[in-house]
Parts: structure tokens; sequence; C-alpha cells
């Protein structure tokens, strides 16, 4: 019994100790938190078949390339960028074209979208973290913007479709040639509402700062050579616009022209919809060519057979942001001097404009405040004539057309700041709760009865989404003050870019 109990006390005794060694054993082998999971890699999986899998010679192809590109002296700075994605040997000299123009460049993000070919989804699918490779390297997913753009519901964390599609692939390894230490956010889309296009443009845009997008697309499919220029050329002039909406036109107008053999007019539609509702809600109007051809020529083409029957388009384009500050205050002169020169009778004022804005077809408000009192104010949202025309004219209208003031005279002029509101282009809603106090001007609109409220309203009155809309619909529109829950009331909102005299 005695030797029993002692055995029993033992085994008590050195069990006991036990959990305390596997605890210390466990934090002498236990990895730190950063090394737990094994980093995600998508390995390249169209080397060999899009592009060389040999380091040297896939470097040697694309510095061919881009030595054969002209670099575009622009003093604005290249914020999307419109390229090809097609096999190297066939859209390659195309997009280092596009290329060239950020070679060198600081850009230390790189967000990459393009249009699955593979799958059908109805989110936009973001790579989530990890390492992208390819026969030139590493390159890291930036996860921390990648946390800013997601929102769970559009926007998700989807790794999938990016496993077994070249559009994105073939970018980076032009991306590699071109920049140092960068970091990438691969995108995906597929089947898009335009609920989803409106909301990754607006995160892409309010997250792009001193990045770049790229947005990965080839054109026309497999018409005859003849057929593919006729039609490419026009699919580019849509994009050229800067228009979401002039650009989906265009291709519907394609479209129904039933040419033969005619697929699609861009594999990346979706993509470029959303870098143009990206374009459009950061103002970027300055849209380059840099390059057009199809793979029915023969020049550029290093392995690639040409087939004139059955050719794919490609086009590189670069839309450049303006320099703000310079524009906004060659604006306020602008309607300054037109508003000096009216009392001496001398409408359109001689005047040096610098930036590529004014030469672009945009609506703009003039509002005119006197000691902080609202003293006019008049815009067009949409028009045919240039933005420099366009501020002259609403700087005259507000000063003396607008019905709830007497005509602005010479020695009040000096007490008068002056406002200017460039607008981006009205997008219907159907739903007044998505209206964004502060982001979104309103406009509402009922027969022969409309109303317009500028972003800056809710700010400098502090009213609430409710207040804001009863004020719009009895206010402006003249309507009932509920009017903004009636089916057949359109509502329509559209962002500025407003600034005014100091």
């Amino acid at each position: 019994m005695k030797c029993k109990g002692a055995l029993l006390f033992l085994l008590l005794v050195l069990t006991s100790f036990i959990p305390l060694y596997i605890i210390v054993a466990r934090k002498k082998t236990e990895m730190p938190d950063n090394q737990k999971q094994a980093k995600i890699i998508r390995n390249p999986y169209f080397a060999g078949s899009f592009y060389p899998q040999n380091p040297n010679e896939l470097n040697q192809k694309i510095d061919g390339f881009l030595n054969l590109s002209l670099l575009l002296k622009k003093e604005e700075d290249l914020k999307i960028l419109f390229v090809p994605h097609a096999g190297i040997d066939y859209s390659g000299r195309t997009a280092a074209e596009g290329f060239k123009q950020i070679a060198g460049k600081n850009y230390s993000k790189v967000i990459i979208l393009g249009a699955s070919h593979t799958k059908a989804f109805s989110n936009a699918a973001v790579f989530s973290s990890g390492i992208w490779k390819t026969p030139l390297g590493e390159t890291t997913v930036n996860d921390q913007l990648v946390k800013k753009l997601i929102d769970g519901r559009n926007i998700i964390a989807d790794n999938g479709p990016h496993q077994n599609e070249h559009s994105l692939e073939v970018e980076l390894i032009f991306l590699q040639k071109v920049l140092k230490n960068f970091t990438i956010v691969p995108i995906l889309v597929s089947q898009t509402s335009e609920e989803l296009i409106n909301t990754l443009a607006q995160k892409i845009a309010e997250n792009l700062g001193d990045s770049l997008l790229v947005i990965s697309s080839d054109l026309s499919h497999y018409p005859d050579w003849e057929t593919a220029n006729m039609v490419d050329k026009k699919t580019i002039a849509g994009i050229l616009s800067g228009k979401k909406e002039y650009f989906e036109q265009t291709l519907k107008n394609n479209e129904n022209q039933n040419y033969l053999n005619l697929e699609t007019c861009a594999c990346g539609e979706n993509a470029i919809r959303i870098g143009l509702k990206v374009a459009e809600i950061l103002q970027i109007t300055d849209f380059e060519l840099l390059k057009y051809e199809n793979s029915g020529g023969l020049s550029t083409f290093a392995k690639a057979s040409a087939d004139r029957n059955r050719v794919v388009g490609y086009a590189s384009i670069g839309a450049y942001s303006a320099n703000n500050e310079n524009m906004q205050k060659e604006a306020l002169s602008l309607a300054r001097k037109t508003l000096e020169n009216s009392f001496s009778q001398n409408i359109n004022p001689l005047f040096s404009l610098s930036s590529p804005l004014f030469q672009k077809k945009l609506g703009a408000f003039v509002t005119l405040r006197k000691n902080n009192e609202l003293r006019g104010c008049i815009g067009t949202f949409e028009s045919d004539k240039l933005l420099s025309q366009v501020i002259s004219e609403m700087a005259l209208a507000a000063a003396f057309d607008d019905p709830r003031f007497p005509p602005l005279t010479k020695d009040e002029l000096k007490e008068i700041k002056i406002e200017i509101s460039i607008l981006t282009s009205k997008q219907k809603i159907d739903d007044w709760k998505k209206i964004e106090l502060g982001k979104h001007g309103v406009v509402i609109e009922n027969g022969l009865r409309s109303g317009t409220f500028l972003p800056q309203v809710a700010v400098e009155t502090g009213w609430n989404l409710k207040e804001f809309l009863v004020q719009l619909c009895t206010q402006k529109a003249g309507l009932p003050q509920n009017c903004y829950k009636d089916p057949s009331v359109n509502i329509y909102t559209f962002e500025a870019q407003v600034f005014e005299e100091i």
C-alpha cells in the first residue's frame, strides 16, 4: 500500500509540471504574430504563354518596346492609364507606350483594375494580401489600401477570380520594369450594377491620392482589320470624352451596327466604365491617346503572325489631372475680370488660361456673396460650350440675371466674393437615402418644375438630410415638402469642385 501510495504521489507531482512544460515549450517555438500565417503568393500563371518565362528574354523584349516609345511632355500628373493586356507579342508595343509615360515616376501604390475573362461574379473581387510573382520579381499587395477599399457588400476580399486571369498579370510585368518600390491593389470585376460601379469608383477616387489607377482592356475582338479600325476609333473617342455615359452610348451604337464577327468593343468594358467614373468624380478631363494598333498590323509583332480577317484592337490612353490650384486661381480671375469689364462694356476680356480643363465642355455655377450673404447664383449642369466660356457667362448671369436680386452695381463689385463650382454629370438615383450631405449636390425634377442645391448648401445651413430635401422641394422646386418620396419625381445627384476667392 505504501509503495502504491508513493507511486501515485510521484505521478501527481510529475504530471502537475507537464502543462507548465508545454506552455514554456510553446512560447519557445511559437512564431511571432506577423509570421503565423505564411504570405499568400500568386505565382505567374501566364509566364511562357502571354510573355516569356525567361527573365532575360522578358527584360530584353520589354526594353525593346519601351525604347521605341515616346514620352509625352505633360505638366500634369498621369492618374489613370488605360492599357491592353494581350500576349505582349501582340499588344506589348501599344502597352509600352502607356507605361513609358510613368517610367521612373514616384507612384508608391498602383491600383490595377480589370474584367474577368473566366469567371462570372457580381462583386468587385479584391486580392486581399500577399505577393504577386513574375519572372521579373515580387510585388507586395498593399493590404492597408485594400482595407480602405472593401466594404463587405459590393467590394469584397476575394482571391479566387485572380488565380487564372491574365489581364492584371500582364500589366504587372510592365509596372515592374518602369517603377521601383511600389505596392499594388489588384481588382477584378465581372457583372456590374450601377451601384457597384458608383461605389467602387467613389472608393477609388477617395483613396487614389498620389497613386496610379491602371485600367486593363483590349478593344474590338475578332472583326476584320477595316472594321476594327472603324469601331476602335469610335470606342477610343468614347474614352477620350472622359464621360462614362458617352462611352456607354458609343458602345451601344457600335453594337447596333451588327458588324460581322464583332464579339465585343472592349473586353474590359466594365473596368473602363469604372475608370471613367473615377475621372468624373476627380474632375480629370485631360485624356490623351498615346497609341493605337490592332493585331492585323505586321510591323511591331516579333513572333505573331497577322491575320487581317480576325483581329483584336489595342490602345493606350492616359488621363491627366490638372494643376487644380493654378486652375482655380485662373477661373476666379476670369470671373472677376469678366465682371469688371462688363461695366466698361468689354464683355469678353482677353485672358490667358493655361489649364487644359478650360478647353473641356463642363457645367459650372458661379455664386456671388456680399458680406457673407448670397448676392446671386446661376449655373448650368451640361453645356456644349467650353468651361472658360461657361464661367464667364455664368458670372454675368449671377450678377445681372438672378431674379432674386437687383442687378449688381459697379460700386458693389469690390465687396463681392466669387465662388465657382465645377460640376460632374448628373446621376439619377432610385433612393433619396443614398444622398450624402456635403458631398452630393441634388436636383429634383417633376414635369416642368425643378430645383437644385449645390453640395455646400447642406454644410452652410446645417440641415439634416430630410430638412435639406424639404427645402429643396418647397423653396427651389415649388413642390410639396415630401416630394422627394414621390416615385414620379426624378432625383439626381452630382458632385462639384468648389473654390472661392480668399
